[in-house]
């Protein structure tokens, strides 16, 4: 409620209105991630809670949170698999769509073989990790530039300059900081960490530039969520140009 009051200023009888801050409603800022002409980076981890030899790799990605160009230069996605689940772990942030994802590149040939930890690194796969490697080569290619502006909490516009006719958008929540007590399978009895986790993607339809209406923000246990934006060749798991950044 509005408390009237009045004030004498310069003889003036004045009334003035003071509001209740409580009260008020203020609009979300505009959020506004965009990319150069040359293609950002984008490391995808294709992992598993029920795979032993999963955790070092989370540790790695989740490590990236602390590199310079976070988000700029290079956006980390961890696709969750499924089809470790049958050996006595159900990981709750698998999806057969993901594993699906890796059999996309192995079917175009970017990738060898479906496993875990697998490291796609700019549409190819990357064994260096395998070697000790933990820095890669980044292979820029001028592809255009990338905007996407979050108006409030829903409302994305997404624009390309090298959209080519049928190329797809991708949107992704990322989930950070989340952990998992795991009783059953090859880690049972450990406490694994998550960063980057991809939980739930829509492709809108349509082209550049995109108006999109986003789905609500999955809540699975994460500490902080981020938004993952990437273009698609048709019927293609390749990424084009990406963007991103954090939602909270």
């Amino acid at each position: 409620m509005p408390l009237s009051r009045r004030f004498l200023v310069k003889g003036f009888l004045l009334p003035v209105l003071a509001f209740s801050l409580s009260g008020a409603v203020f609009a979300e800022p505009l959020k506004r991630w965009e990319s150069g002409s040359e293609s950002t980076d984008t490391v995808e981890l294709f992992t598993s809670e029920g795979c032993s030899s999963c955790p070092p790799a989370d540790r790695w990605l989740s490590s990236l949170k602390s590199r310079p160009g976070l988000f700029k230069s290079f956006i980390p996605l961890a696709f969750h698999v499924d089809y470790w689940d049958y050996i006595g772990w159900k990981d709750r942030m698998a999806d057969p769509a993901f594993s699906a994802r890796q059999r996309q590149y192995v079917d175009s040939g970017d990738v060898s073989q479906v496993y875990t930890p697998g490291i796609v690194i700019n549409s190819h796969e990357w064994r260096d990790w395998f070697q000790g490697q933990r820095d890669w080569q980044s292979t820029p290619a001028k592809v255009g530039r990338m905007t996407a502006t979050l108006d409030g909490q829903a409302r994305l516009t997404v624009e390309f300059t090298g959209y080519q006719p049928g190329q797809r958008l991708n949107v992704a929540y990322l989930g950070i900081g989340m952990k998992t007590r795991v009783k059953a399978g090859e880690n049972r009895g450990r406490e694994l960490n998550h960063d980057f986790v991809v939980l739930d993607v829509t492709h809108p339809d349509g082209g550049s530039p995109w108006s999109v209406t986003l789905p609500p923000r999955p809540e699975a246990g994460q500490t902080q969520t981020a938004l993952a934006v990437w273009v698609s060749p048709p019927d293609s798991p390749e990424i084009v140009q990406a963007v991103g950044g954090y939602l909270d």
